[in-house]
Protein backbone atom coordinates (compact mmCIF):
# COMPACT_ATOMS: atom_id res chain seq x y z
CA UNK A 1 0.00 0.00 0.00
CA UNK A 2 1.08 3.39 -0.61
CA UNK A 3 1.15 5.44 3.13
CA UNK A 4 0.12 9.69 2.75
CA UNK A 5 2.37 11.54 4.67
CA UNK A 6 -0.80 12.34 6.59
CA UNK A 7 -0.11 8.85 8.12
CA UNK A 8 3.90 8.68 8.36
CA UNK A 9 3.74 11.80 10.28
CA UNK A 10 1.25 10.80 12.75
CA UNK A 11 3.60 7.43 12.49
CA UNK A 12 6.58 9.38 13.08
CA UNK A 13 5.59 10.95 15.82
CA UNK A 14 3.93 8.46 17.95
CA UNK A 15 0.16 9.50 17.34
CA UNK A 16 -2.13 6.54 18.28
CA UNK A 17 -4.91 6.49 15.68
CA UNK A 18 -6.55 4.18 13.97
CA UNK A 19 -4.14 4.58 10.76
CA UNK A 20 -1.26 4.31 12.64
CA UNK A 21 -2.22 1.40 14.30
CA UNK A 22 -3.27 -0.16 10.61
CA UNK A 23 0.46 0.90 9.62
CA UNK A 24 2.15 -0.71 12.52
CA UNK A 25 0.53 -4.06 11.87
CA UNK A 26 1.23 -3.87 8.23
CA UNK A 27 4.76 -3.51 8.82
CA UNK A 28 5.03 -6.04 11.94
CA UNK A 29 3.49 -8.33 8.89
CA UNK A 30 5.78 -7.46 6.81
CA UNK A 31 3.26 -6.00 4.11
CA UNK A 32 4.54 -3.92 1.48
CA UNK A 33 5.21 0.13 2.24
CA UNK A 34 5.21 2.91 -0.47
CA UNK A 35 6.52 6.25 -0.60
CA UNK A 36 5.81 8.29 -3.56
CA UNK A 37 8.14 11.28 -3.89
CA UNK A 38 5.79 13.74 -3.09
CA UNK A 39 4.86 12.04 0.64
CA UNK A 40 8.28 11.76 1.47
CA UNK A 41 9.01 15.58 0.42
CA UNK A 42 5.70 16.53 2.33
CA UNK A 43 7.04 14.38 5.66
CA UNK A 44 10.69 15.57 5.66
CA UNK A 45 9.90 19.58 5.31
CA UNK A 46 7.34 18.83 8.13
CA UNK A 47 10.65 18.21 10.51
CA UNK A 48 10.48 20.84 13.01
CA UNK A 49 14.35 20.76 13.70
CA UNK A 50 17.53 19.41 12.32
CA UNK A 51 17.66 15.72 14.43
CA UNK A 52 14.21 14.88 13.41
CA UNK A 53 14.39 16.27 9.85
CA UNK A 54 17.33 13.15 10.29
CA UNK A 55 15.58 10.57 12.11
CA UNK A 56 12.58 10.52 9.94
CA UNK A 57 14.67 10.53 6.85
CA UNK A 58 16.88 7.41 8.24
CA UNK A 59 13.43 5.77 8.79
CA UNK A 60 11.88 6.44 5.30
CA UNK A 61 15.23 5.53 4.34
CA UNK A 62 13.82 2.17 4.63
CA UNK A 63 11.13 2.18 2.92
CA UNK A 64 10.95 1.69 -1.08
CA UNK A 65 10.03 4.50 -3.14
CA UNK A 66 7.97 4.53 -6.10
CA UNK A 67 9.24 6.04 -9.66
CA UNK A 68 6.73 7.09 -12.37
CA UNK A 69 7.28 4.92 -15.49
CA UNK A 70 7.12 8.78 -17.12
CA UNK A 71 7.25 11.57 -15.55
CA UNK A 72 5.87 13.88 -17.41
CA UNK A 73 2.96 11.65 -18.17
CA UNK A 74 1.83 11.47 -14.42
CA UNK A 75 1.76 15.00 -13.83
CA UNK A 76 0.22 15.69 -16.89
CA UNK A 77 -2.17 13.09 -15.21
CA UNK A 78 -2.35 14.73 -12.19
CA UNK A 79 -3.01 18.02 -13.23
CA UNK A 80 -6.19 16.94 -15.18
CA UNK A 81 -7.15 15.28 -11.82
CA UNK A 82 -7.06 18.28 -10.44
CA UNK A 83 -8.81 20.08 -12.70
CA UNK A 84 -11.46 17.32 -12.86
CA UNK A 85 -12.31 17.49 -9.35
CA UNK A 86 -12.62 21.27 -9.87
CA UNK A 87 -15.16 20.69 -12.50
CA UNK A 88 -16.78 18.74 -10.20
CA UNK A 89 -17.64 21.22 -7.76
CA UNK A 90 -14.20 19.87 -5.31
CA UNK A 91 -10.87 21.53 -5.31
CA UNK A 92 -8.52 19.71 -3.32
CA UNK A 93 -6.60 22.08 -0.74
CA UNK A 94 -3.14 20.80 -2.20
CA UNK A 95 -2.55 19.76 -5.86
CA UNK A 96 0.40 17.24 -4.10
CA UNK A 97 -2.84 15.15 -3.52
CA UNK A 98 -3.91 14.59 -7.14
CA UNK A 99 -0.30 13.82 -7.52
CA UNK A 100 0.08 11.19 -4.63
CA UNK A 101 -3.43 9.71 -5.84
CA UNK A 102 -2.00 9.33 -9.24
CA UNK A 103 1.08 7.41 -8.28
CA UNK A 104 -1.36 5.14 -6.34
CA UNK A 105 -3.11 4.88 -9.75
CA UNK A 106 -0.33 3.98 -11.64
CA UNK A 107 1.29 1.66 -9.70
CA UNK A 108 -2.43 -0.21 -8.44
CA UNK A 109 -1.73 0.51 -4.84
CA UNK A 110 -4.17 1.34 -2.13
CA UNK A 111 -3.66 4.49 -0.29
CA UNK A 112 -3.82 5.03 3.59
CA UNK A 113 -4.46 8.39 4.53
CA UNK A 114 -6.03 10.64 7.12
CA UNK A 115 -6.77 13.74 4.69
CA UNK A 116 -10.09 13.87 3.48
CA UNK A 117 -9.31 15.19 0.29
CA UNK A 118 -7.96 11.86 -0.73
CA UNK A 119 -11.88 10.88 0.00
CA UNK A 120 -13.14 13.30 -2.57
CA UNK A 121 -10.70 12.67 -5.20
CA UNK A 122 -11.34 9.16 -5.60
CA UNK A 123 -14.85 9.97 -5.82
CA UNK A 124 -14.04 12.05 -8.50
CA UNK A 125 -11.46 9.05 -10.20
CA UNK A 126 -12.72 5.56 -9.42
CA UNK A 127 -9.43 4.14 -9.79
CA UNK A 128 -8.03 5.48 -6.78
CA UNK A 129 -8.29 2.78 -4.04
CA UNK A 130 -8.59 3.82 -0.23
CA UNK A 131 -7.27 1.61 2.33
CA UNK A 132 -10.61 0.90 4.27
CA UNK A 133 -9.71 1.84 8.25
CA UNK A 134 -11.86 0.12 10.86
Amino acid sequence: MLVDSSVLVRFLRGEPTAEVELLTRAMTQSLAIWLAPPILQEVLQGADRQDRFNRWDRVLGELPILLPNDLRAITRAAARLYAQCRWKGVTPRSAKDCLIAMYAIEHGLPLLHCDRDFDHIARVDRRLEIVAVP
